[in-house]
């Protein structure tokens, strides 16, 4: 595969953004602050490929970061947006689109019985920190260093994703009392959260965890990490707050807890289930939801929530899951895309390891397995830089950052895969 072209369209375009946005853009990690160099801007998108403004074309293994499970612009997905478009794209009040998409959700995960639409990831995660200290009446919140659950000031300590990218753990303006009820710990540290418990039990509301780690590249969970997260939030009347917002429709129907067994008291979703759309969501039991008004007393509100637009794009996305669900073709194509780079690592001679679940999956420069950000940090990133452009120029778009999954979607194909596995074998190698 051929270096592409120059790209000065994008050039000119991130020259004029740097004149409107803070750093050009309106999500940090869309700056490449982590890979250097310019952003590369994106005129549309079709299937598993993203179009920039000159001319090139890219292998897709963003997915607009994660939510593309189908592709872009899948027909019937464009078809509903059409369809709903027509008739107003926004109400203010109750429409049955809403009720076609909370139906799915609950039928999908089976760890809800009533949900909430939100309009991002990040509200869904605020939501049900604030529900989880509703209903205990506590105060304390458990997160992991690595795991990203949006830019809530509560969360925004030890973050990875673009925080870790930045190398900001703890962002200015988030104030010390709104990090105060805050208790960050290893991931997968059975021993640490134990302990942890020990000393806080009584006064903690809620554990908030990814159940396969997105934002520090692909983390998995051990076993006896599970099985602490369950056993210690049940002795001491503690949430397990479960954040599904990249794993959930993606790894399982039901999401990383139908693939690993769990049963969380509160799930948080988002990109799939708004098909591409903002959309997000959070859910649980119809006992614990029943805290959330105007049922409780527990405040969350929003005009844009439950948007026609978005609920007619995830409900056609989570129909498509479920009545032709994909993951048998993501399972072969990811697989194969995971044995194409292991190859080609193991022929370079670089330290590396590789992690994947299903269709999202990490190739990490470091010769150590990766458990944790205190693991992950160790890992070379300007040579994942190098590794990044001369994958890019080769028509690869992979995800700007170390500490970033790709995902595979339905919409790649055995080409793809294998363009990308000798692109990949031919930058290694010059590394």
């Amino acid at each position: 595969m051929p270096p592409v072209a120059i790209r000065p369209k994008s050039h000119d375009a991130f020259a004029l953004a740097q004149t409107l946005m803070p750093g050009g853009v309106n999500s940090p990690a869309r700056a490449f602050g982590a890979v250097g160099g310019e952003p590369i801007f994106i005129d549309h998108a079709e299937g598993a490929y993203l179009f920039d403004v000159d001319g090139n074309q890219y292998i897709d293994y963003i997915g607009s970061w994660g939510p593309m499970i189908l592709g872009h612009a899948y027909p019937p997905v464009v078809e509903s947006l059409a369809a709903a478009i027509g008739r107003g794209t926004s109400y203010g009040a109750p429409t049955v689109g809403e009720n076609e998409l909370c139906e799915l959700i609950i039928e999908l995960v089976p760890s809800i019985e009533k949900v909430r639409l939100v309009n991002s990831g990040t509200e869904a995660t605020m939501s049900a920190i604030r529900l989880a200290r509703g209903v205990t009446g506590r105060d304390k919140i458990v997160k992991f260093a690595g795991n990203y659950h949006g830019h809530v000031d509560s969360l925004l300590v030890a973050a990875g994703s673009a925080a870790a990218t930045l190398a900001v753990p703890n962002s200015p303006g988030v104030t010390a009392g709104a990090s105060a009820d805050t208790v960050v710990l290893e991931y997968n540290d059975a021993e640490g959260l134990e302990a942890a418990f020990a000393k806080h039990g009584s006064t903690i509301a809620g554990v908030i965890f990814e159940p396969v780690c997105g934002n520090m590249g692909v983390v998995l969970p051990t076993k006896e990490f599970l099985v602490a997260l369950h056993s210690v939030t049940k002795q001491h009347g503690t949430l397990l707050i479960c954040d599904e917002v990249m794993t959930g429709f993606r790894l399982a129907p039901g999401g990383a807890q139908e693939l690993l067994g769990i049963k969380p008291d509160i799930t948080t979703l988002g990109k799939i289930v708004g098909g591409g759309l903002p959309v997000g969501a959070y859910g649980g039991s119809a006992e614990i939801m029943s805290h959330v008004l105007p049922e409780g007393k527990v405040f969350q509100a929003g005009t844009l929530s439950g948007n026609p637009l978005a609920t007619a794009a995830g409900a056609t996305t989570l129909r498509t899951l479920r009545d032709a669900p994909p993951y048998e073709r993501l399972e072969m194509l990811s697989e194969r895309l995971e044995t194409g780079l292991r190859a080609a690592a193991e022929k370079s001679g670089l330290p590396f390891t590789l992690a994947r679940v299903g269709s999202m999956l990490t190739l990490f420069f470091s010769g150590e397995p990766v458990t944790s950000w205190k693991s992950a940090a160790k890992c070379d990133t300007k040579r994942f830089a190098d590794f990044f452009w001369g994958m890019m120029d080769r028509g690869v778009y992979l995800p700007c950052s170390q500490y970033e999954a790709l995902f595979v979607s339905a919409a790649h194909n055995e080409n793809d895969i294998d363009n990308t596995i000798a692109a990949a074998e031919e930058v290694l190698k010059g590394l």
